[in-house]
């Protein structure tokens, strides 16, 4: 009965496979109190991402079983992050893993390609028990198993499935009531290490994580929380791939000293050193071959103005002045310095910003067939873009291609 007072859409059954699983729950009481602390900060971030597909609200859940909501949380198969992405599926669905960054471990973006999952498993099998089997254990073994049973119902197929499937719905129908009747077992929240407001930033310069926390004068190690994504505690931006930061909120007495460091690269020096990789000098000749180079100046906010009077000043859009500034909002502070491309009340440029479309493999697919729909595109091209060491494709995958 207490499952049928939950609102969902995600047809949440009760069972003694079900009831298995909230009898070990409820005794879990520190650890499901340590998920509803985190659920303050994670929960919204997953529920925007899901909306954003259209995906049920109660797929937020689902972190809980997979990682316990930990960023960190690597299986024993290598899956990562807080939705267990395999590097394999990661890729296909547009997350990046390099000598910086492994998204996987990013919570907004790997929620989005969660989602991205989700509308193409239900598309494909028409409910939602079935979609979370087939985050899983895969699609095909989904598919595989209603074909024995000869039924479309997850309770009717379940014996065919992999053994640890058949325990993941219902443990996760379990961790969702538990969640939402803690109470009832005595389950108290605990504080989360993540109790402030935050604020998004786009970042277009190498900056090490090390020097926003001393420019904010808050602690590196609990920022890195913010942003786990970046291995080498180093965000590495460029004006042709931006990259997010996350930041505590921060009063205006720190953002001086926050716009000077996100102004200014790693030094050299440095990056060899917390790099110990070529990859930032490999990454800013190709953007400085990709970019144009225009002259800058930079100017000074002073009290009373607004965004939207320094772009008629220099002749430029807000919207311009929003990219090569990485400014989130039309917010800014007296004594804030904004950069501005292009000569004073000549023309209105702005940088070029590059933009895919994405385009997901048929069977029978080839990377020189897909090449040849899209103009300028190349197998080079492609695979370069979506880090594809072979020409194998996989029906489903999603590529991003440059339009």
């Amino acid at each position: 009965l207490r499952l049928d007072s939950i609102q969902k859409t995600v047809p949440l059954s009760y069972n003694e496979h079900v009831q298995t699983y909230i009898d070990i729950y409820s005794k879990r009481k520190d650890q499901f109190g340590r998920m509803l602390g985190l659920s303050n900060y994670y929960f919204p971030i997953f529920e925007t991402a899901l909306k954003a597909y259209n995906i049920p609200a109660e797929i937020r859940y689902l972190p809980i079983i997979e990682s316990q909501m930990d960023p960190h949380a690597i299986s024993r198969v290598g899956a990562t992050g807080m939705w267990q992405f395999m590097f394999s599926t990661a890729k296909a669905y547009g997350l990046n893993m390099d000598n910086f960054v492994d998204e996987r471990k990013d919570p907004i973006q790997a929620s989005y390609a969660a989602a991205a999952y989700f509308r193409d498993a239900y598309e494909e099998l028409g409910d939602w028990l079935l979609a979370i089997a087939a985050y899983n254990c895969g699609k095909g073994n989904v598919t595989r198993a209603m074909a024995k049973a000869n039924s479309r119902d997850f309770w009717e197929i379940r014996p065919y499935l992999p053994k640890e499937t058949r325990n993941y719905v219902p443990a996760f129908i379990a961790a969702v009531y538990v969640m939402n009747y803690a109470n009832t077992h005595q389950i108290s929240s605990k504080p989360s290490l993540i109790t402030y407001k935050t604020d998004t930033i786009q970042v277009n310069h190498f900056v090490a994580l090390a020097d926003v926390a001393k420019a904010i004068n808050f602690e590196e190690s609990t920022l890195y929380r913010l942003n786990p994504s970046y291995k080498k505690k180093i965000v590495n931006g460029t004006s042709i791939d931006p990259k997010r930061m996350v930041l505590p909120r921060i009063d205006q007495n720190s953002y001086a000293s926050l716009f000077e460091v996100l102004n200014n690269d790693v030094e050299a020096d440095r990056d060899i050193i917390l790099a110990s990789t070529d990859d930032v000098r490999d990454l800013r000749k190709m953007a400085a071959k990709k970019t144009v180079s225009l002259p800058a100046t930079y100017h000074k906010v002073l009290p009373g103005q607004s965004l939207g009077a320094i772009a008629d000043k220099y002749n430029v859009e807000v919207q311009d002045l929003k990219v090569w500034n990485s400014l989130k909002s039309s917010t800014i502070i007296p004594g804030q310095k904004l950069k501005v491309v292009g000569k004073l009340a000549i023309t209105k440029t702005s940088l070029p910003k590059p933009s895919y479309i994405t385009y997901k493999v048929k069977a029978g697919d080839t990377l020189s067939g897909i090449a040849e729909k899209f103009e300028g595109a190349t197998v080079a091209s492609i695979k370069a873009t979506n880090g594809l060491k072979k020409a194998a494709l996989q029906p489903g995958m999603v590529l991003k291609i440059k339009s």
